[in-house]
């Protein structure tokens, strides 16, 4: 079932259909498998699952390392499961029932780990149980954990004060930040001439702050903010143009058409409102904008962790690597496994088809890595670690240019892990028969030869070391 899902991800009873049609079922001698013999698969598979994980953080996890992790949610079909709650989805697929699941994995993003939560859920309340497994189930004494600022806030923080040898990595919500530029503790002036700086604030007791400011950054926030207040402004004069005429009366009416408005944009908090049964007036508040204008591109990261231990370029850096769990639950997600739809309705099969997903991903980070120099992917990794911690994310000359030309330096195609895929299932394997020779002709097998961009893909697999 794990390659199935790397191969061709479908639902449990289609991968019995599907995989008839290759060679994988009589490879790994499940030729005869049915759904319900699948099914009994997956109950093992959870009933292990601690032991899973255990072997793969011995593997991976390293005392005193990093150890990242980010909850996501995806859709359910069907009503049944204990685990369907309507919440926060991160789908966009709002009034559905859903599934939040978090995942655990080293610095560079390969899994460990994952726990499955019910759909309403919030991110802070998986942080703690993830804890436990790193200190107890691990056996981890030393270690930093990596998790954004919706999931390491201050309640968060007191409770992982309390556990020796663990320290964070995350960054302060916006409320934060402006209580420091007011007070005076972060000076915006001293981003004129570098975009990091140190500091630290009683607020914040034995931790070291880092501030910094991307221009880029701050000019995208500026051009959505714009973007959303024009589009808040021009729905509000249809509201106020429709109660001048007499077409939408009463207080309460207007109230919730200007709601829908802006629950749609969000930036309610820029806006005066005056409403009556026979009036309305939006205002918009210029020093609010101004306010939020000025914290534009501005973050700041907060750690515990002492500055002999990790300099301030490399605790922005690993705050970034982030992006490398958001980059698994994009694998998850999309085309590559299709964890979405959830289709069980028992809640231990929920919990199984989500591990199963994390371990086919664990297959294909591992793919991933070996492919790099012939994927479209950046395979300059000594630059990535030296880099402007602060500025956007830059290519090397070499991805741009296999991005630019869609070729590789000796002139063959790049491939994304998809299009690899596919290339390599033109291999074949054709059972021949001997012609003119009687029914009891004995048959036999041969692999169609390999071309010569199946064959590297094929021996940089074999280097794969787990």
């Amino acid at each position: 079932m794990v390659a199935a899902r790397v191969i061709a991800p479908h639902t449990k009873l289609a991968t019995t259909r599907w995989w008839d049609t290759t060679t994988l079922a009589e490879q790994f001698n499940v030729a005869g498998a049915d759904e319900n013999d699948l099914y009994s698969a997956m109950d093992w598979l959870l009933a292990h699952q601690k032991t899973i994980e255990k072997k793969l953080a011995a593997r991976h996890l390293e005392d005193g390392g990093l150890a990242l992790y980010d909850l996501s949610s995806s859709y359910m079909e069907g009503h049944c499961c204990p685990l369907a709650k309507l919440g926060y989805s991160r789908d966009g697929k709002r009034g559905t029932l859903q599934v939040n699941y978090g995942l655990l994995t080293d610095q560079r993003g390969c899994p460990v780990a994952v726990s499955v939560y019910a759909g309403n859920v919030g991110d802070p309340k998986t942080l703690m149980p993830q804890v436990i497994k790193l200190k107890e189930d691990f056996g981890l004494d030393q270690v930093v954990l990596v998790g954004d600022r919706g999931m390491i806030g201050q309640a968060n923080v007191e409770q992982l004060r309390q556990h020796a040898g663990l320290s964070w990595i995350t960054a302060l919500k916006s409320i934060q930040i402006r209580g420091l530029v007011e007070g005076g503790a972060l000076q915006l002036g001293l981003f004129d001439e570098r975009n990091l700086f140190e500091f630290s604030h009683p607020d914040f007791p034995d931790e070291r702050l880092v501030a910094c400011r991307n221009p880029e950054l701050g000019r995208a926030r500026a051009h959505k903010r714009e973007a959303l207040l024009t589009a808040t402004r021009e729905e509000l004069a249809k509201v106020q143009a429709m109660v001048e005429r007499g077409s939408l009366k009463g207080a309460g009416k207007i109230g919730v058409r200007v709601g829908r408005v802006l629950n749609k944009y969000k930036v309610a908090k820029h806006f005066e409102l005056i409403i009556e049964d026979q009036r309305f007036e939006a205002r918009l508040l210029e020093d609010s904008v101004a306010a939020e204008a000025a914290l534009d591109g501005l973050y700041v990261i907060r750690t515990p962790l002492a500055a002999s231990r990790m300099d301030s370029a490399e605790v922005v850096r690993s705050y970034k690597r982030l992006t490398q769990v958001e980059r698994a639950f994009r694998s998850l997600k999309t085309v590559d496994l299709k964890i979405r739809p959830i289709h069980h309705r028992l809640e231990s099969r929920v919990r199984a088809h989500i591990l199963l997903c994390m371990l086919a991903y664990y297959v294909e980070w591992h793919m991933r890595e070996a492919w790099r120099e012939i994927l479209f992917a950046d395979d300059d990794l000594t630059a990535k670690a030296t880099r402007d911690p602060v500025a956007l994310a830059q290519r090397s000359a070499q991805a741009h240019r296999k991005a630019s030309s869609h070729q590789l330096e000796d002139g063959t195609p790049a491939h994304s892990f998809r299009t690899l895929m596919e290339e390599l299932a033109t291999i074949v394997r054709n059972t021949c028969h001997i012609p003119n020779n009687g029914a009891t002709a004995p048959s036999f097998r041969i692999v169609t030869t390999s071309t010569r961009k199946q064959q590297i893909a094929l021996d940089l697999l074999n280097t794969i070391i787990v």
